[in-house]
């Protein structure tokens, strides 16, 4: 296997020769500087959209905050006016305490009078019993004084008066501490039941005392709950105004930094247009000097790719007058997508065709040189119906492998593929970062040449090959 991307040649002094191979070697590093660029552009452009979600989220987060002060600032009055509605129920709770517990006293000091009174009546009757049997023996006495005034005659007769009269009072007496027996009696029975009525109060008095003792103290607890909940809204509210604050700031950080990075992924997309600019512009260079008559070390891929282009357009022609394709379904480019690939495949109306004439030439390509990657044909549209056999693997599920080895019946619709595609010049070498899929780019050079089909341009053949 010969290598012609590396042919020595005896050094030129020629001003084409230099230019020509300085060309190539400032479009390899223009190739180098816009893939960086490329890059960059794609970290610029994710890094603006993670702005733009922060941006978003920081307003999300913002209005939540207004929604909590305001929030906040309800919880606030309700807390203020539960606060006052709780301490004027507070107060009078209390003052009805007070009145309750003053009321329980009283019933309670009422049942110790009543037990006071009890044992005074306890005493009179008592006392009264003594008048009783006193005023009893007064009546015996006097009885006995009658018997002997009697005895004596009309010496006793006025011991005897003396003796009725005493008799008399002793009766009276009698009955009038009979009269003081029966009402201390009843009154002490009265005064009883009131007393035993007045214990039943004095210990619903003891639980009215307990309650109010409970109910103050739950009202303490209760003036305490709420001040604590007040303090803790009037925590919440100085904190909310602190992300509030924050984000005051942050808003014109993300915009001062959104702004600014929109200005570079501005200045990075001029710079890409630019390389762009100056990488055509060095292929331009190379190949006009090359017509010009100026020798680069591609020289003899030069004209391989300019004869595999010139034998796929004499099969295209010989297909079309051997009937095995019609001219426009040759040049028709109607694509239609195969389902279920990934990366997309399509079918054209002429790949059937390709994939019989197109082999052969492509194949043999790769044998000529150990550089070459591939060698395959576009239409003017990057469209490439048939690749090498290497490249034109049946699809599995795996994407990332399926973008290195089925690249056949796919667009490359991209700046290299089409140029390749559409340019009628003589040849195009074009430097270029070939995307071999999961992030993956391999630095390459990319000679085309066009492919006429009975006059007409249908495309162009590539060649891919490494440094």
């Amino acid at each position: 296997m010969n290598d012609l991307s590396h042919t020595p040649e005896a050094p030129s002094s020629e001003p084409l020769d230099r230019i020509a191979n300085e060309a190539l070697t400032l479009g390899r590093d223009i190739v180098d500087v816009a893939g960086a660029l490329d890059t960059l552009a794609a970290a610029t452009s994710a890094q603006l959209e993670l702005l733009s979600e922060a941006q978003g989220a920081a307003s999300t987060v913002q209005d939540a905050n207004s929604r909590v002060i305001s929030g906040v600032e309800q919880v606030s009055g309700a807390a203020q006016t539960t606060m006052e509605a709780v301490a004027q129920t507070v107060a009078q709770l209390r003052e009805t305490g007070d009145h309750a517990r003053k009321i329980a006293s009283w019933v309670q000091s009422v049942v110790s009078r009543m037990a006071e009174v009890t044992q005074t009546l306890a005493t009179v009757q008592s006392e009264n019993t003594e008048i009783r049997a006193i005023a009893t023996q007064v009546n015996i006495l006097a009885i006995n004084a009658k018997i002997e005034a009697v005895r004596a005659g009309d010496a006793g007769r006025g011991f005897a008066v003396v003796a009725e009269a005493i008799n008399e009072l002793s009766r009276k007496t009698a009955n009038a501490a009979d009269g003081i027996g029966t009402a201390v009696t009843g009154l002490s029975e009265r005064i009883d039941s009131l007393r035993k009525e007045a214990g039943a109060i004095s210990g619903n008095a003891d639980a009215v005392l307990t309650g109010a003792a409970e109910s103050d103290t739950a009202m303490g607890q209760m003036t305490e709950s709420v001040a604590r909940t007040r303090a803790a809204v009037s925590d919440i509210a100085e904190r909310a105004e602190t992300v509030r604050s924050a984000n005051a700031r942050f808003a014109p950080a993300f915009a001062r930094m959104t702004h600014g990075m929109a200005e570079t992924a501005g200045q990075v997309e001029s710079a890409r247009k630019r390389t762009n600019g100056l990488i055509a512009m060095g292929e331009t260079i190379v190949q006009d000097a090359v017509v010009m008559g100026g020798a680069i070390s591609d020289g003899a891929l030069i004209r391989l790719a300019q004869d595999a282009a010139q034998q796929a357009g004499i099969a295209f022609a010989e297909g079309i007058r051997s009937g095995r394709i019609s001219h426009a379904d040759l040049f028709n480019t109607r694509y239609t997508p195969i389902a279920g690939t990934n990366p997309q495949q399509v079918m054209a109306p002429f790949t059937r065709f390709t994939d019989t004439v197109l082999p052969t030439i492509q194949e043999a390509a790769l044998e000529v040189d150990s550089h070459i990657v591939f060698c395959a044909a576009v239409d003017r549209n990057g469209y490439l119906p048939t690749h090498n056999r290497k490249f034109s693997q049946p699809q599995s599920g795996d994407p990332v492998w399926n973008a290195a080895n089925c690249r056949n019946r796919r667009m490359f619709n991209d700046r290299v593929g089409l140029r390749a595609g559409q340019s009628t010049a003589p040849f195009v070498l074009q430097i270029y970062r070939r995307d071999m899929g999961g992030g993956q780019y391999v630095l390459m050079k990319d000679l085309s040449a066009p492919i006429i089909v009975n006059g007409q341009h249908w495309g162009g053949l590539r060649i891919g090959y490494r440094f």
